[in-house]
């Protein structure tokens, strides 16, 4: 076992206001996947996770992704998206087709069935957000909590040592939130 290298003295702990702020992100960290889980399960038969990969392929043309490019914007380990994915195409939700070439690369494709179950999860997830955490904040708090989003992933993706590897969430931000897109097939 690795002992720490530095004394105690050294760390940079945090003060009063840091903690206080520090323990309600952890409280919306923490309960607010619950709590869409929990809801989305109940009211859609799917886990949020589940809910979040059908609806970015729902935002995709042609409804399909690389799989390296999903995991990326589900913020979720290939492995785990890779179980996920299996359990979702055993429900006929979304199909998996390997690229042609060299190397291990799939596409999960967005089926009918799919669209149909997310466009109807859709409203009930938007109804979870905006009661769990959009309607009780002032329009300056959504701001705040905006710029406070994009500066922790941003720190996030500056400190990540393979922030620069094809698993590397690309610069647009997934649009999980606003429901999947109506397109013309």
């Amino acid at each position: 076992m690795r002992k720490s290298t530095g004394p105690v003295a050294e760390t940079r702990w945090l003060n009063g206001d840091e903690l206080a702020a520090w323990l309600a992100n952890s409280a919306i960290m923490i309960s607010l996947p619950a709590a869409l889980d929990a809801r989305m399960q109940r009211e859609a038969q799917l886990t949020f996770f589940e809910y979040m990969v059908l609806s970015v392929l729902s935002e995709q043309p042609a409804r399909t992704m690389q799989m390296s490019a999903l995991a990326a914007r589900t913020a979720a380990s290939l492995s785990r998206l890779s179980h996920v994915v299996g359990r979702l195409e055993e429900r006929e939700l979304l199909a998996r087709n390997r690229i042609p070439g060299s190397g291990r690369r799939t596409t999960a494709t967005l089926t009918e069935a799919g669209y149909e179950v997310v466009v109807a999860a859709a409203p009930g997830h938007v109804a979870a957000v905006r009661e769990y955490l959009i309607d009780d904040l002032e329009p300056q708090e959504l701001a705040a909590l905006s710029r406070i989003g994009a500066a922790v992933d941003a720190a996030i993706k500056r400190k990540q040592p393979d922030a620069g590897s094809a698993a590397s969430p690309p610069p647009e931000a997934p649009t999980i939130h606003s429901g999947p897109r109506h397109t013309a097939d």
